[in-house]
């Protein structure tokens, strides 16, 4: 941050005096030889007053002994961030300012127009914008020299977020979405959807990659790495869903060659490869009886019950809920419901997730 840091104290042993009450302007050079308070940054990385084309210090002196000093400083300073919510957080970063030698029984330190002390009307940063800023005071301490004023200039910041809506969330829903397109392709289309799958799953991986790079790199876990991974997860259970569609065509066809379902000129290898519509016309429907029989006699002889002659009526049939060993293997005899189900499945599992992620990082 590149500031001006202006001064304020009385000196009564440079009051001078003046007709007209008018102040006297000096440049450093006089700085070096009166008494200046001793200010730094605490926890500053690296600063500097701009010497160009001079050293950028003003000293102005009133009549009365009132002084005002003002420098032109860069202070690179260090903020303690957490980025478990990056790049959907909002930091909290201060400036702290210090006498390094004058504890609070030599100097005191305050500001001089409270939240007024403070003009940032042309701030404009690239990554952050600036929600609040507030100055105040306190006490530092510190066991071998004692208690020290401590002034603190506090900035909320919350993070820009379109750049990485652009950079990173984007690419990465288009990749989840076009790894559905799979579910829409024949089963027997091979070439064509494991090309698709290995190739939403490297470019997942590129953009991790790219975007980790980038990134602060701490110990725990970020946001953008939740939806990045789970994303990623999506894409390769695409995979994962066409290898388990795969082998269960595979499983049904060897069981209608078993039955004599199939011609024996059929070549399994030559179907897998086919790319174009598949249709399974030969599943076998077993129509339910739509007259009602007749009750046969037991074994004491009874005469059969007659039912008078009656117009067919529809039948009433109880079907018992299947269970999950039925379920599997109605799948395995059916493959193309695994794509079915799919198409479903996938999206609303992913919209699901984006409105968790949102709602909880928003």
């Amino acid at each position: 941050m590149t500031l001006y840091l202006r001064h304020y104290w009385k000196d009564e042993r440079l009051a001078f005096p003046s007709r007209n009450n008018q102040s006297r302007t000096f440049d450093s050079r006089l700085v070096k030889k009166i008494w200046v308070p001793d200010v730094f940054f605490v926890h500053s990385k690296r600063s500097f007053i701009h010497d160009t084309t001079m050293e950028n210090i003003m000293l102005r002196v009133y009549p009365d002994g009132n002084i005002l000093y003002s420098v032109r400083i860069t202070v690179t300073a260090l903020c303690s961030m957490d980025f478990s919510s990056f790049p959907l957080d909002t930091q909290n970063c201060s400036l702290e300012l210090e006498s390094y030698a004058y504890n609070e029984n030599d100097l005191m330190l305050y500001w001089k127009n409270g939240n007024d002390s403070l003009r940032t009307d042309e701030i404009v940063l690239s990554q952050f914008f600036i929600e609040e800023f507030h100055p105040s005071n306190g006490l530092a301490f510190y066991s071998s020299t004692g208690w020290y004023n401590r002034l603190y200039i506090n900035f909320i910041l919350r993070r820009h977020i379109f750049f990485f809506m652009l950079q990173t969330y984007f690419p990465t829903m288009l990749m989840v979405v076009l790894s559905w397109v799979s579910f829409w392709i024949d089963r027997r289309a091979v070439p064509a959807r494991v090309s698709l799958g290995m190739t939403t799953v490297l470019t997942m991986s590129t953009i991790i990659t790219g975007v980790s790079s980038s990134m602060p790199q701490v110990s725990y876990v970020k946001a953008v790495d939740i939806y990045l991974w789970t994303s990623f997860l999506f894409v390769f259970l695409s995979v994962i869903e066409y290898a388990a569609v795969n082998y269960c065509t595979t499983l049904e066809e060897m069981r209608k060659m078993k039955r004599g379902k199939l011609p024996s000129t059929f070549n399994a290898s030559q179907a897998m490869a086919f790319d174009g519509c598949f249709h399974d016309n030969d599943i076998e429907l077993t129509p339910f009886p739509r007259g009602v029989p007749s009750l046969n006699s037991g074994a004491l002889g009874t005469p059969p019950l007659h039912i008078p002659d009656a117009l067919p009526t529809e039948g009433t049939r109880l079907r018992r809920q299947r269970s999950v060993r039925e379920n599997v293997d109605l799948l395995l005899s059916n493959s193309y419901m695994i794509d079915s189900y799919s198409r479903l499945a996938f999206p609303f599992s992913y919209l699901l997730f984006n409105t968790i992620y949102w709602s909880l990082y928003s």
